[in-house]
């Protein structure tokens, strides 16, 4: 087995491993710390002796083993050593035998107590096996600053008297809606970054899909889960063909769709096919129907936009708000012409949320091109190029004001 094979196969392992020591020691700190000195022991043994039957056990008996000698080595010997040692592991684990917990690990990183942050920073390290320094580096902060955000997140957990075990059934719901916001946030910051000279980054994507098929393995059953990974895999497919030869933007009107991901496209699909009819419908569901209509368009101007703005309204009636509204506006500016789709966007202009998001200028200019308003559509874009924080989608914006004397058509937004 190759060394990236084999980082493959601890990144799988770690959630599976570092779940079983937390359930057992109910420790998440030290737990963590043993499982990476396990992962290093691994590092040396399994390239010489070859991958044990059963990684995830080798990796659960080994971590055990280094919590026990940390703790039986403590100088404040209490009954709880004592009570530990009795709950020892097995020397070897038998292949298969080793219970997946990581949902409730999952479900623990996404804790209520915890605000919106620390709970992507802790899932990226607890379940997605990233190490600090990449989760600092993809969110654009110093190690330091991401570490300290990770251990007081471990300190409130603790403070709070979180448990390792699933919540009450009437929490379960908001529990899982917050797992499907971080995983999803987790997605759309690779997706677009928010910051910096590039565009995508593939690690969080790659990550956000990977965690959403897990869960999706464990809740085959949950409408909005699968929901989530078909819009994940459908928004993805489009990845290759969104960035140029030369690194710049290429809008979903003037991508080569012969580079969409085919099989991802069809995995998506049939995701949100099977998931649809069993209802209840959700916000998910509804974004990866409007994906898979994109996907399933062999040309831009084959898309069909009256069936966008169906599931568009539908989702507005489901969760209002302004982010729906501003997609909803190029959906009815497709089917109802341009300037039906600024009438939408107009209570929008005084709306606080979008004061400081680039993409409300970036659409209204775009429907102000098409409205055959050039001078406007010039001052929106500019404004939109000093709001985004992200380079590529600056120059992009940049480029459309330098350009947009030149007729446009069809849906040029960027995504």
């Amino acid at each position: 087995m190759t060394r990236p094979e084999l980082e493959l196969l601890w990144r799988e392992c770690t959630p599976r491993v570092l779940a079983a020591l937390v359930r057992r020691y109910g420790d998440l700190d030290a737990a963590e710390d043993a499982l990476q000195e396990a992962l290093l022991a691994a590092s040396r043994q399994w390239p010489a002796d070859g991958v044990p039957a059963s990684p995830a056990g080798w990796l659960i008996t080994a971590a055990s083993r280094r919590l026990l000698d940390q703790w039986r080595s403590d100088q404040a010997r209490t009954e709880r050593e004592r009570l530990l040692a009795l709950q020892a592991p097995p020397e070897e684990y038998r292949p298969g035998t080793e219970s997946d917990d990581s949902l409730l690990l999952l479900l623990l990183c996404c804790h209520p107590e915890l605000p919106r942050p620390a709970q992507v920073a802790l899932t990226l390290r607890a379940i997605g096996g990233l190490s600090t320094a990449q989760i600092a580096r993809a969110f654009l902060v110093p190690e330091p600053t991401m570490a300290q955000r990770i251990s007081r997140a471990k300190s409130r957990l603790r403070q709070a008297g979180a448990r390792f075990d699933l919540p009450p059934a009437s929490e379960l719901p908001d529990r899982l809606t917050a797992v499907a916001q971080v995983l999803y946030l987790i997605f759309t910051e690779g997706h677009t970054s928010t910051a910096g000279a590039g565009l995508i980054d593939i690690s969080l994507t790659e990550e956000a899909i990977r965690l959403t098929r897990q869960l999706h393995r464990q809740l085959p059953g949950a409408g909005e889960v699968s929901g989530l990974l078909a819009l994940m895999l459908l928004t993805d497919a489009r990845r290759s063909a969104r960035i140029g030869a030369d690194g710049a933007l290429v809008p979903l009107a003037e991508q080569d769709r012969t580079r969409w991901d085919q099989g991802r496209i069809r995995e998506g699909v049939a995701l949100i096919e099977s998931a649809l009819p069993a209802g209840p419908v959700g916000p998910y569901q509804l974004q990866a129907a409007i994906a898979a209509v994109h996907a399933e368009a062999p040309r831009a101007q084959d898309t069909d936009w009256p069936q966008i703005l169906v599931l568009y309204r539908m989702l507005a009636d489901l969760t209002p708000g302004p982010v729906v509204t501003l997609n909803q506006a190029v959906a009815v500016a497709m089917v109802e012409g341009p300037d039906a789709g600024l009438a939408l966007l107009e209570p929008l202009l005084a709306d606080s949320r979008l004061r400081h998001n680039h993409r409300l200028p970036a659409v209204r200019a775009h429907l102000l091109e098409l409205a055959g308003r050039p001078e406007e559509a010039r001052a929106g874009y500019a404004q939109a190029a000093r709001l985004a924080t992200s380079l590529a989608e600056q120059r992009y914006l940049q480029g459309r004001t330098a350009e947009v004397r030149q007729p446009r058509s069809g849906h040029n937004c960027p995504h």
